[in-house]
């Protein structure tokens, strides 16, 4: 009997470590989601805290895709399991208002069934040269599947050529169930080739990888949880 109620201590022991190893691993980056209610609730008060499409930060080499907030960026965790793929700006309006930019030149596609969704191909990763990665943009639509993509990008569109700068569509909340729609923003994600010349499935973070150093963003979701991710210079 003490063996085993020794072997049970330490089970329990062990359970206590992981649930608060994995509290800590997974905690809510609780200063960043503050301000990310406040920004939601009220824009116009915090405009410092606002990137806007297009602009650049010094000499990084994407320009940022949209207006708004960079509410949950690459390696946030919302639950034990999930880790995010990318970067949710929102830009604090209603859908299909908040205009969504290139990042970078490339090679635009948009598979048949995407209503929210296109994906650039760029052959030459800018920080790791000679290496393909592809930049994914979704949330493009409304709840519904109402697609917010610029008609210059119809689906099935294939590797058509894309300066940095180009109006791609708008912030939508298109979540694949009209009953539970994402917030408005959008998510952008730089995927890895496989190889062969395809993109890796996405949703995999081992896939992706963090956009902040291509938007000359200091921070990331490891190095600080709660700081609100800006310009250096700002």
């Amino acid at each position: 009997m003490p063996r085993r109620f020794l072997m049970l201590s330490i089970v329990f022991v062990a359970i206590l470590a992981a649930t608060g190893t994995a509290f800590y691993l997974y905690r809510p980056n609780a200063a960043r989601l503050v301000s990310f209610r406040q920004w939601i609730r009220n824009p116009a008060s915090r405009p410092d805290w606002k990137l806007d499409a297009g602009s650049q930060c010094g000499s990084a080499p994407f320009l940022f895709p949209t207006d708004g907030f960079v509410g949950f960026l690459w390696g946030d965790s919302f639950r034990p399991g999930h880790t995010h793929q990318g970067i949710d700006i929102f830009g604090g309006t209603d859908v299909g208002i908040t205009q969504v930019v290139a990042a970078y030149p490339g090679y635009l596609s948009r598979l048949p069934d995407w209503k929210s969704t296109v994906i650039v191909r760029v052959p030459s990763d800018p920080l790791n040269p000679g290496k393909q990665i592809w930049l994914y943009y979704t949330h493009m639509a409304d709840q519904f599947g109402n697609s917010f993509i610029s008609d210059e990008f119809p689906a099935g569109t294939i590797e058509e050529y894309i300066e940095a700068g180009t109006f791609l569509g708008y912030q939508g909340d298109y979540s694949g169930d009209p009953n539970n729609p994402t917030g408005i923003h959008l998510h952008f994600s730089i995927v890895e080739d496989d190889g062969n010349g395809q993109f890796k499935n996405e949703l995999e973070i081992e896939n992706t990888l963090d956009p902040s150093p291509y938007l000359g963003l200091p921070l990331n979701a490891y190095d600080n949880r709660d700081q609100i991710p800006l310009c250096p210079s700002d």
